[in-house]
């Protein structure tokens, strides 16, 4: 399954970020791509102040777009992130099109980033955003994928609940700063691969200095043993990465983590 790993640059014109997503989403589809993933937040400044002013209702402009890209280049989108207007609230929501360009997936952000590390990054998605209640899996010919999106990261039983509905790939669309991603980006895409024994692969949008919230860029792939298989810098590209779904079974055979499991002592139930 070749995956395309898509950190663009994210501007202030919504409209402009839609077309450049477009265009390296076409960029992708000519290197055979099967699954083009975009960053968290990719047609918006990642601010609390813009999420409502650049959000939209179901069906909406940027929606539409991935949605008729999918099917143009039959390939599957997972379309990163964007605000989510619905019945008065936003969510941080990442929206799934296969290659007929039908919604497939939707995922809500369910673990809201409010932080305030001393020396470091404070903010709070809660002043704005609402949050998910689903665990989030869809089925493909490759298989039954995940995807959570950048904060669910740090919250093991959600990567545990989706690898128990038989994901062998989970999609972490995200947007790690300059406090957090140094300390912890790289260590938590490795760790919850071994945990789960399946590939994990996270979008970031590239590194903009002069942001007001400056993303740490490093998109990258982790395989079940926890092997980085491919990793960015903080610069605009695209990164590709073919995974050999086979190595999940091969790695859950050699270290049978998952069905070593003392489920008569501690178990985690699915909603």
């Amino acid at each position: 399954m070749r995956t395309a790993l898509i950190q663009m640059s994210v501007a202030a014109d919504r409209e402009e970020n839609i077309a450049r997503a477009c265009a390296f989403l076409r960029e992708a589809a000519a290197r055979d791509t099967d699954v083009a993933v975009l960053p968290e937040m990719f047609c918006c400044p990642y601010q609390n102040h813009c999420f409502r002013p650049y959000g939209e209702a179901a069906n909406g402009p940027a929606q539409a777009a991935l949605s008729a890209l999918a099917a143009e280049l039959g390939m599957y989108v997972v379309g990163g992130s964007l605000p989510e207007l619905s019945e008065g609230r936003v969510y941080n929501t990442s929206y799934v099109y296969d290659r007929q360009g039908r919604e497939i997936a939707k995922h809500r952000k369910v673990h809201l980033f409010d932080i305030d590390v001393a020396g470091g990054q404070r903010f709070r998605e809660s002043d704005t955003l609402s949050p998910g209640d689903q665990i989030t899996t869809f089925e493909t010919e490759f298989g039954i994928l995940g995807l959570c999106i950048c904060f669910d990261l740090r919250f093991e039983e959600l990567s545990r609940c989706m690898c128990l509905r038989g994901a062998r790939v989970i999609f972490v669309p995200a947007a790690f700063n300059m406090t957090t991603g140094p300390a912890h980006w790289e260590l938590l895409f490795r760790q919850r691969a071994v945990d789960n024994q399946c590939f994990f692969v996270g979008v970031s949008p590239a590194r903009d200095e002069s942001a007001s919230y400056v993303a740490y860029g490093n998109s990258l792939v982790t395989d079940p043993w926890g092997t980085v298989l491919c990793r960015a810098a903080g610069e605009e590209t695209i990164l590709y990465s073919d995974l050999d779904l086979s190595r999940v079974d091969a790695v859950r055979h050699q270290l049978p983590i998952l069905s070593a499991r003392r489920t008569d002592l501690y178990e985690v139930r699915e909603k």
